[in-house]
């Protein structure tokens, strides 16, 4: 149940203060009412526990409800009517849910962007920030068509990324799983065939190395999968710690030619989540501090947080950012020419559309190298089973 802050006076008119628990802002007039107190000023204060507890929605679903949301507010539309009418629409049971939270709650007398920052699994903190902004303003429906343009611009970088890495994966999967049936299961099957050869210690090398595999592999196979298992669990665990989690970022980073491209799409999503919301009039150091998170690597969030403080202190942007040494010199020029000519937001999402288009044709040469060298790979160890198989057979024909 919500709390409520009010302002009331008594019977006397002297003015009192406090909260009350109430379903709705009607409920906590009437139980103020029946303390012989007269309400001047009610608010909602807290949120519905159970809120908190609300999953994710897919972050194509919310781009479609920010847009309709601005479109329908564009319209004329009021926003509850507009809360309403995409909730009734709307097929996803948990966004339904949402939505008729938030309208109940913005009903009470709750801003916008206070019912959205309710559900922090749903909606996202640079789009509460944006919407926050966008009403303090009076340009609710356009920090709402921002939000939807920005969450379809990323939910669409995510799904090309995926999409070139997911071949590749599928192909060392799939050849991992090849070469392995043909070790355990197929390989075995020579053994009694090259017993003699092995007793007169004329069996090849290559062969006798592949049965040994072969052999160890049936017996132990268990226990490796188990360590698998183990160390996937572990390294998990270990990522989720703020150093294992930190370790990690930092050597992806480092990582040949895919580090570039971590580094590239983590400034990318700097930028333009900064750009976006310095656009939308967030304050500059809020915005930092958002998209510090926005950057998903604890090493470049870091030296943004550095950076933020130098900001509170009086400096530009840029010479922070440099001095960190995490940021492209291209990136941090821009950044300082843009920082002189009072057009940063809008150089920053062209800084973001650059390393953007810039990463994904690395990306895509990435794939192209990956997937020859693969196919090289899993050609190379069945040509080596093929090779320690037919060795002993020839030698046992030219024998014989």
């Amino acid at each position: 149940m919500p709390e409520f802050s009010y302002i009331a006076r008594d019977h006397a008119g002297a003015k009192v203060s406090g909260s009350v628990s109430a379903d709705g802002r009607h409920e906590a007039m009437v139980a103020l009412a029946s303390r012989s107190l007269f309400p001047i000023e009610v608010n909602i204060d807290s949120p519905v526990i159970e809120d908190k507890r609300v999953g994710r929605v897919p972050a194509q679903l919310m781009a479609t409800t920010y847009g309709q949301m601005a479109d329908l507010l564009q319209s004329g539309v009021p926003l509850l009517r507009a809360l309403e009418v995409i909730q009734r629409q709307t097929s996803h049971a948990r966004l339904s849910h949402v939505l008729g939270q938030i309208h109940r709650q913005v009903e009470d007398g709750a801003t916008l962007a206070e019912a959205m920052a309710r559900f922090d699994r749903v909606f996202s903190e640079m789009a509460v920030s944006m919407v926050r902004a966008g009403g303090e303003g009076g340009f609710l429906e356009e920090a709402l068509s921002r939000v939807a343009e920005f969450t379809e611009a990323q939910e669409d970088l995510k799904r090309r990324t995926i999409g070139a890495v997911i071949y590749p994966a599928v192909l060392a999967t799939v050849g991992f799983a090849v070469v392995t049936v043909l070790i355990v299961v197929f390989v075995p099957k020579f053994d009694d065939l090259f017993a003699r050869l092995r007793e007169r210690g004329e069996l090849p090398f290559l062969t006798d190395m592949l049965l040994g595999l072969s052999s160890q592999l049936w017996r132990w196979g268990w226990a490796a999968a188990v360590a698998v298992v183990v160390g996937v669990w572990y390294l998990r665990w270990w990522l989720r710690t703020p150093s294992g989690r930190h370790s990690w970022d930092r050597v992806r980073l480092r990582l040949p030619i895919v580090g570039v491209i971590f580094l590239n799409l983590a400034v990318a999503r700097f930028c333009r989540v900064l750009g976006t919301l310095l656009r939308n009039g967030v304050p500059i150091l809020r915005s930092l501090e958002i998209s510090s998170d926005a950057t998903a690597n604890t090493v470049l969030a870091a030296a943004i947080q550095d950076a933020t403080e130098n900001i509170s202190a009086g400096q530009p942007l840029a010479d922070p950012l440099a001095t960190s040494g995490r940021f492209p010199p291209t990136v941090i020029e821009m950044i300082a020419v843009a920082e002189q000519a009072n057009n940063l937001e809008n150089v920053l999402l062209d800084i973001a559309d650059a390393l953007e288009r810039r990463t994904w044709r690395r990306l895509d040469l990435a794939v192209r190298m990956i997937e020859p060298v693969l196919l090289a790979i899993l050609a190379s160890a069945v040509l080596v089973v093929v090779i320690a198989l037919l060795l002993p057979l020839l030698r046992m024909h030219s024998t014989f």
